[in-house]
């Protein structure tokens, strides 16, 4: 039995066993990443759609995925590979692409715009060691790293990060504790600080699906706002009004059927709203 200490649960994990992300394991008695170097998806995306609009806008990027999440969104885009049962399948039949052959990969993609690595599609801090030994190589070739994350993770995780990652696309899915807890079973606190020291280090840009009936009150996108626009950098300089902010359009999908998708003309009023306090808001899914 070991603890694992990458975000809130801290899983109690037995030798052989899985934690709630299904993909930490214990093995011989300390726990680490079973799905270290799983590959579940690999592509050449624009790297807008990370999303990132104001990190070198106009190239590429290749991104990669594997299994498994600490997170029960049940609306999530990405179930395949991220908390069903298919996604934990993967756990066996997921090809192995180790650090180096990754960074390889990433290198012959150059000539196609090709700016780096993004870990993206399932929550890629559950897998932390793995991004941390390919962002080593990636920087070795000059290469950026990016990451799209659910923030949900303790700081020491962060900090083993943060020297290889230079952008990153958090979600900060809502800004109450409600919908943190019930609905997506997570820690906005744990989200909050994750965001407020990764702004200190690299470019961040934030992400908010907007759920009919759940997040979508103007009076929720004001406090959540508020408080981005007090963020400050390393030295303190108020730098929260510049950080960019993606409005998304709720679709119905996997266990999240009961509603429809987001009205539109709430999309764009709830960026309205967003830029009283922050310069760059984009929506999304419209």
């Amino acid at each position: 039995m070991a603890e694992c200490k990458v975000c809130f649960r801290h899983c109690e994990i037995p030798e052989g066993g899985i934690g709630f992300c299904g993909a930490r394991t214990c093995r011989e008695g300390k726990v680490t990443a079973a799905n270290y170097g799983r590959v579940t998806s690999l592509a050449l995306d624009p790297i807008e759609k990370k999303p990132l609009s104001r990190f070198h806008p106009g190239s590429w990027i290749v991104s990669v995925g594997s299994y498994g999440c600490n997170l029960r969104c049940p609306f999530c885009q990405n179930h395949q590979i991220s908390w069903s049962a298919e996604a934990f399948s993967f756990a066996d039949t997921a090809e192995y692409i180790p650090p180096e052959e990754l960074a390889q990969i990433a290198v012959s993609c150059r000539n196609r715009g090709n700016i780096g690595v993004a870990f993206t599609y399932n929550e890629p801090l559950i897998g932390y060691e793995y991004v941390r030994d390919t962002a080593k190589l990636i920087h070795e070739q000059g290469m950026y790293n990016v990451m799209v994350t659910n923030g949900t993770a303790e700081p020491e995780v962060l900090r083993e990060l943060i020297p290889y990652i230079d952008a990153m696309n958090i979600d900060l899915k809502g800004f109450t504790d409600l919908y943190y807890n019930e609905l997506l079973h997570g820690n906005r606190q744990m989200v909050m600080d994750f965001i407020t020291e990764a702004v200190r280090h690299c470019h961040v840009e934030l992400t908010t699906l907007i759920v009919p009936g759940e997040n979508d009150s103007e009076d929720e996108m004001r406090a959540m706002t508020e408080w981005i626009s007090s963020l400050t950098d390393s030295e303190g300089k108020t730098i929260g009004p510049d950080i960019p902010l993606h409005i998304s359009r709720f679709f119905p999908k996997f266990h999240m059927t009961d509603r429809r998708a987001t009205d539109v003309r709430q999309v764009y009023r709830l960026a309205e709203v967003a830029r009283e306090r922050l310069r760059w808001v984009y929506t999304g899914n419209c």
